[in-house]
């Protein structure tokens, strides 16, 4: 008797835990599409100044620096590392608007917030989301909360089409 009682207990307590959790991605899903929501808007716009507040640079260097290297060791080649000039080269709001338009077909230029949340994944148990590729479910544009402002880190890079 008091096992089938703490069976239940233990049952009802992970059911608990795993709405708790689902409730907390569920928030941040929110908080993030909206501020997401507006970054697309500032990237349709070419960018300028809200654009740029919201990436972190140097993390996004980092993210195109690692992708290249991992393309060039896949076709047998050591890349080393581009500069940081060719690597801000391809932090542009075009590139943005590049990657947000793979993530579903017939997916708006700007998305609202709430078109934004289907397509979202909670990735690294909450600290960052992603837009992810409805296809692939690869991860598009990644972001994270940097000085209490969600920022993009992460942007995946597409090799271009071979010549044919």
């Amino acid at each position: 008797m008091v096992r089938r009682m703490l069976r239940k207990v233990s049952v009802i307590a992970l059911c608990v835990l795993a709405l708790g959790l689902e409730g907390c991605a569920l928030g941040l899903r929110s908080k993030g599409s909206t501020a997401i929501a507006r970054f697309l808007a500032a990237a349709q716009g070419d960018g300028g100044a809200s654009f740029e507040a919201s990436l972190d640079r140097p993390a996004l260097r980092s993210d195109l620096r690692e992708q290249l290297a991992a393309l060039g060791r896949s076709h047998g080649v050591d890349v080393g590392g581009p500069s940081e000039f060719a690597l801000d080269r391809m932090i542009t709001p075009m590139a943005v608007r590049q990657a947000a338009a793979r993530v579903a077909p017939g997916w708006p230029a700007t998305p609202t917030a709430q078109q934004i949340v289907p397509h979202m994944k909670v990735v690294e148990g909450g600290k960052r989301v992603c837009l992810e590729e409805a296809a692939t479910k690869r991860c598009l544009l990644t972001f994270a909360r940097r000085d209490d402002k969600w920022r993009l880190i992460g942007l995946a890079f597409t090799p271009p089409a071979a010549a044919p």
